[in-house]
């Protein structure tokens, strides 16, 4: 066994390596970038080298500088994580020269498999069903169109080095199909050093289901279930769970056995995963493999108790795999939501900045994976991540801020525990995506497991405004909310020391305004709780220990648990939960009689401008002062976080002014443009 690894990758991937590693006994080694000086991943490593600036194309993808890196620590093994150099023949090449393991796939399996022109190839060969396409290389973007109507629109572009949904686009017509080219050209380029470019059929109404697989160099190779990726977001996996709600067990084993063959025929060793498009009656269709540990394998972990890391490492040294097929169980439900630095009310664009609060769900490991499940009171919390309070998202790396899972005996626990999970998961500082991650596991289709890759785009075609709560939710957030003002109130006369009765001065009687309602309360208050009448006669049952100055309330209405983030704000709270961001007034009945005479602020009007949505580096600005620009017309591309962003027009207009050009560093809302009044 190995005495120390390097890991050639940073975030939440190289944390995952090192736990196992620690747990192992074996020493680690991470590399960072000068944006990394003081990242998570440098901090729990046993050592760290610094191998260059931030872009990743001038440190983390460079092979020489890592390989210096492996010589200068004496590491006897390089475990690449995902993404970056993972799947780089070259490099596995170059580790293998200088007699240092890889932890992942032999050379020939990563260029027969990593390579996705030419694994379809393998896969037609060896009689897998594939998805129609064209699998030679596109020379440019009027090839790409050509091509593209040969396949039949709508079709997918692709970069065949690609991963992680860098490099992707859909096409529907011939000008999205150049757009979609050049773009996916330029992201490859800069994600994997490699701009290659195929174009295959885009198939409507699929659902996405993966097979991990397990194998040796002693010819030895079992699959581990399967899981579902399909809410899916510009072609990048949010929520995945394990197993698929839609699969059976003979598809189950039919795809198993055909993803385990694929992997012997071209002599894999190490984990990999093989994906594949399922459409409505179960038939499945080779995608491809990733030879590499992919993003989701928690989900796995959670259900065979089997750590896909610490196998990566034994058959890397060169061990037999310990466990056989027939020892594979697959038990309970998991379930992983992927928190991003994107926020979801600007259309998912990348946020960077300062954590200024990150306080993730306590983890908990109630049940051992592998083992009989026990009754719906066991839950497991699982949270893989890179980051830490008071650390910086930048701007140069994927916008992955963690990876939430739960476990627990059926999809519906996993489901609910996933969903306190969520409300108790504060990030603040960037924008992110907890809102829309709990209004997709609220979502009818997501629940009853009927969901497609089109989830998103079908049941959010306007992006995402937030969650507007059915009022039996708004009442039992009034309720919650008129108790904790209660307590506030009290606590503030308290210190203001002005009068012995403080409950007598705060009074009862209160009127809560949210997302639109208004609801005047009667408060009765004991040392169990408080009971909160309503005008019509209803009573909420609120129980809490909650304090001021907590910013997660923990509390019970009618004994039906409730998580709440909460911020204090003048009059009442901000609260966050299910998706819903709602600021919640909480006035005395006079006072709301007078608020409600006030005017309503309006936003100011920025029609004239076109406002930088993220922080980012202008790439190319596509028009001229002067110019009349037709709706929907591509006005620059702004690249952030490794994706590229066309911005366009939202009508006919004419350009008055040029405020930005190609090369520029902008901030959010910073003026790239103005149009003529």
């Amino acid at each position: 066994m190995f005495n120390k690894i390097l890991i050639a990758n940073r975030g939440e991937i190289a944390c995952r390596v090192i736990k196992t590693a620690r747990k192992m006994g074996i020493e680690t080694v991470a590399i960072y970038s000068d944006a990394d000086r003081q990242a998570l991943h440098v901090k729990m490593a046993d050592q760290a080298i610094h191998v260059g600036p931030a872009p990743a194309n001038q440190s983390y993808i460079v092979i020489d500088k890592v390989m210096q890196a492996v010589t200068q620590s004496g590491a006897q093994a390089v475990h690449p994580g995902y993404g970056f150099l993972s799947e780089n023949a070259r490099f596995a090449q170059a580790l293998e020269q200088a007699g240092i393991a890889f932890v992942g796939p032999p050379v020939g399996a990563i260029e027969k498999m990593g390579d996705k022109i030419t694994s379809k190839k393998i896969a037609q060969e060896a009689g897998v069903n594939t998805v129609p396409g064209y699998m030679g290389l596109i020379n440019d973007a009027e090839d790409a169109v050509r091509i593209a109507n040969d396949v039949g629109y709508p079709v997918m572009i692709k970069a065949s080095a690609g991963g992680g949904g860098k490099g992707m686009r859909i096409a529907w017509n011939d000008d999205e199909a150049r757009e979609g080219f050049q773009s996916s050209k330029n992201e490859a380029a800069n994600s994997f050093g490699d701009d290659r470019i195929f174009i295959e059929k885009f198939i409507t109404q699929p659902r996405h289901i993966e097979i991990q697989v397990l194998c040796d160099s002693h010819g030895n190779g079992i699959y581990l279930g399967e899981r579902e990726c399909s809410i899916q977001r510009r072609n990048q996996k949010v929520v995945e769970e394990a197993p698929s709600p839609f699969l059976d067990q003979a598809t189950r084993q039919a795809m198993g056995e055909q993803s385990v063959a694929l992997a012997k025929a071209v002599g894999y060793a190490s984990a990999g995963t093989v994906e594949f498009i399922v459409d409505g009656d179960r038939n499945f269709y080779f995608l491809e493999m990733n030879t590499r540990l992919q993003v989701e394998h928690p989900v796995t972990e959670l259900i065979t108790g089997v750590d896909l890391v610490e196998q990566m490492i034994r058959v890397a040294a060169g061990a037999p795999l310990s466990i056989s097929q027939d020892d594979v169980t697959l038990t309970g439900w998991a379930i992983e939501n992927r928190l991003y630095a994107e926020d979801p009310y600007r259309n998912f664009l990348p946020s960077i900045g300062r954590l200024t609060r990150y306080r993730p769900p306590a983890e908990t490991t109630t049940y051992t994976p592998g083992t009989a499940a026990g009754d719906v009171g066991d839950i497991v919390v699982r949270n893989d991540t890179g980051v830490f309070e008071g650390g910086e998202i930048s701007m140069f790396y994927d916008p992955m801020i963690a990876k939430l899972c739960t476990w627990a005996p059926t999809r519906d626990a996993a489901i609910e525990a996933m969903r306190v999970a969520l409300d108790s998961f504060e990030v603040e500082g960037i924008g992110h995506n907890l809102p829309f991650l709990a209004a997709v596991m609220d979502h009818p289709k997501f629940v009853s497991g009927e969901m497609t890759t089109a989830f998103i785009e079908e049941e959010f075609p306007d992006g995402f405004d937030g969650v507007n709560l059915p009022e039996s939710e708004l009442r039992r957030i009034a309720a919650c909310c008129a108790a904790m003002h209660r307590v506030a109130e009290i606590r503030r006369t308290q210190v203001s020391g002005r009068m012995d009765n403080h409950a007598r001065r705060v009074g009862n009687s209160w009127v809560v305004t949210l997302q639109g309602c208004e609801f005047a309360l009667k408060l009765t208050a004991d040392p169990q709780g408080t009971t909160v009448e309503f005008e019509d006669g209803e009573n909420i049952r609120v129980a809490s220990d909650w304090r001021p100055g907590h910013t997660v309330a923990r509390l019970a209405t009618d004994d039906a648990p409730l998580v709440l983030k909460v911020d204090k704000i003048t009059q009442g709270f901000r609260i966050r939960s299910r998706g819903a961001d709602l600021t919640v007034k909480v006035r005395r009945p006079r006072q709301a009689e007078l608020a409600a005479l006030m005017p309503e602020k309006l936003p100011p009007d920025t029609s004239k401008f076109l406002l930088c949505p993220m922080p980012g580096l202008v790439v190319k600005v596509d028009v001229e002062v002067g110019q009349t620009v037709e709706a929907g017309q591509a006005l620059c591309t702004i690249e952030a976080m490794k994706m590229e962003n066309i911005l366009r027009a939202e009508k006919k207009a004419v350009i008055h002014e040029l405020r930005a050009s190609a090369g520029d560093s902008l901030a959010v809302d910073d003026v790239i443009l103005t149009f003529e009044t």
